[in-house]
């Protein structure tokens, strides 16, 4: 496990180079995240929305205004005849996803799709293959990985002020939205499963997980994860449709420090705390028990105030004008998709640990 991922941000993109320049973008899908990407991209400096695609006319007439001058089709296949377009950003449900990234990719666009990127291994990697063997630009769009807070909380792990990772443990919960597709895993650990990804930068182990159904009775709405990346270092994850309570919390534990994330939290999202154990050296010591505990200083690192959503749209941009591997790329899609399909083998063997 390397703790080696570069931060890797976009640079500045003015009107000029759009004039030049400007990427042709399709967005496919404009339910509940579509019209964030037509938004994002249509208001990015060095991309411009062509197409607009979905098969529900009365969501492309909500979408249109945010980007007039963008057409409207109902029709995937103009999408990817229409020689404007060289990049697609994919917006539909789970279950698309690995069609219409394979059809764009075959026809030569490079593809931006929602998390997660599949919904089996076999189709992530298929997915990973195409788009190397075609040179396009594969990336997903974990869209927290690309968050200003995220960012931070990288450079100090990676300067060495928490010390060794003990342990991650996050809490993504909240009452709905509760989807019809996929269960609450898949739906909401994505988001943290990716953040982990990108600060530790290899897969666990092993993986166990429990779920259970309330509202339907074969997909689970609250959810346990844990994951096992050896040498003592363990993540666990909660996911729950049914809280009464909106928590989005990420706590991480130092053999120096500590860090709690809140993502809720606008203008502090990162508190260090110089709080935790001492354990003697002295084999002697140990044998005694003799832990000190120590409390020190509570700081806020400053976090610039910057939309995650456009720093992807940007990055996307940039890797395919330059030719740079994404942050987020399809590797790093197919990795929580591996996560994911065996935690779900967990669940449904009550809990059992599944070796990755």
């Amino acid at each position: 496990m390397s703790n080696s991922t570069a931060v890797m941000v976009a640079p500045e993109l003015t009107a000029s180079s759009v004039s030049a320049n400007s990427l042709g973008v399709a967005v496919v899908g404009c339910g509940y995240w579509g019209p964030n990407l037509v938004r994002n991209f249509h208001t990015c400096p060095a991309s411009r929305v062509v197409l607009i695609c979905d098969q529900d006319r009365s969501r492309l007439a909500k979408v249109a205004p945010l980007c007039p001058e963008a057409e409207l089709v109902e029709d995937f296949r103009h999408v990817l005849d229409d020689p404007s377009v060289e990049a697609v950003a994919i917006a539909t449900p789970v279950a698309t996803h690995g069609p219409l990234v394979s059809a764009a990719l075959k026809a030569g666009k490079h593809v931006l799709v929602e998390k997660p990127m599949a919904t089996s291994v076999r189709e992530a990697e298929e997915l990973v293959r195409l788009a190397e063997t075609r040179r396009l630009t594969l990336m997903v769009d974990h869209t927290f990985v690309h968050s200003p807070a995220v960012r931070r909380i990288k450079e100090i792990i990676d300067s060495g002020e928490l010390g060794d990772i003990f342990y991650i443990d996050s809490v993504r919960i909240n009452l709905g939205l509760v989807q019809n597709d996929v269960n609450v895993l898949w739906d909401l650990a994505p988001h943290d499963l990716s953040i982990v990804d990108f600060l530790l930068g290899g897969l666990p182990r092993s993986v166990a997980a429990m779920g259970s159904c309330h509202t339907r009775a074969d997909q689970e709405d609250v959810a346990y994860l844990n994951l096992d990346f050896g040498n003592g270092l363990l993540a666990s994850f909660h996911v729950n449709w049914l809280s009464p309570v909106k928590v989005r919390h990420l706590i991480i534990g130092g053999s120096k420090k500590g860090l709690v994330y809140n993502d809720l939290n606008l203008w502090e999202p990162i508190k260090v705390y110089d709080r935790g154990v001492s354990i003697a050296e002295d084999p002697e010591a140990r044998r005694g028990m003799l832990i000190s505990y120590r409390t020190g200083d509570i700081w806020s690192p400053h976090v610039e105030q910057a939309e995650p959503l456009q720093n992807v749209v940007r990055h996307f941009v940039d890797c395919i004008r330059t030719g740079k591997r994404p942050v987020t790329d399809g590797q790093a899609g197919l990795r929580v998709v591996r996560i994911l399909e065996a935690a779900q083998r967990s669940i449904k063997a009550q809990g059992g640990r599944i070796t990755l």
